[in-house]
């Protein structure tokens, strides 16, 4: 027999889960797929610096930031309880997978797959996009973000912010010390 607790965890997970879908749509896909479409309708143009070599960068980048990206929104959900969207944060401070390396995966995500894009098509436009939506990443990271999972998890995210950087990842993964039972 399921508790009520297990119960009440399974349905704040499921509504964490289909929240974090919506979000996906609405955020990321917008920001990544909708806008750099709108700007390049997905044509080629010659390749950055006359190298077919900037395409294959474009697409090991694209590559890696789609699954880190879902990756990252699926541990908000299933492990945070809540999701990436301001209006519904995770319950718990999620600091494991790509947050072992880099604390805000999603937004490095998003940009390093409209970075691949602009390499892959060789639209310098994209690279003008990519810096300003990352810019605005930053602001709103420094601005809002940060100081709001200060005072929703005081010391746990400090010592995730002393020990995680903010957008170079490191190069080994982070243990968070253990939580007390």
């Amino acid at each position: 027999m399921t508790s009520q607790r297990e119960s009440g965890t399974g349905v704040q997970r499921t509504i964490a889960v289909l929240g974090s879908a919506v979000f996906f749509v609405v955020a990321p896909f917008t920001l990544a797929g909708l806008i750099p479409w709108s700007v390049t309708d997905w044509q080629l143009q010659p390749p950055f610096l006359g190298l077919e070599l900037t395409r294959g960068i474009g697409a090991m980048l694209i590559l890696a930031g789609v699954p880190g990206l879902v990756d990252a929104f699926a541990r908000f959900a299933l492990q945070g309880l809540g999701t990436p969207a301001p209006i519904a944060p995770p319950r718990t401070l999620v600091v494991t997978g790509l947050y072992r390396f880099v604390r805000n995966p999603m937004y490095v995500a998003v940009v390093a797959i409209i970075l691949g894009q602009a390499m892959l098509l060789g639209d310098w436009r994209l690279i003008v996009y990519g810096a300003v939506l990352w810019l605005g990443f930053h602001v709103f990271v420094v601005g809002y973000e940060e100081p709001t999972l200060e005072r929703t998890f005081g010391s746990e995210y400090e010592a995730f912010c002393a020990a995680v950087p903010r957008w170079i990842p490191r190069i080994t993964p982070w243990q968070p010390p253990p939580s007390p039972s």
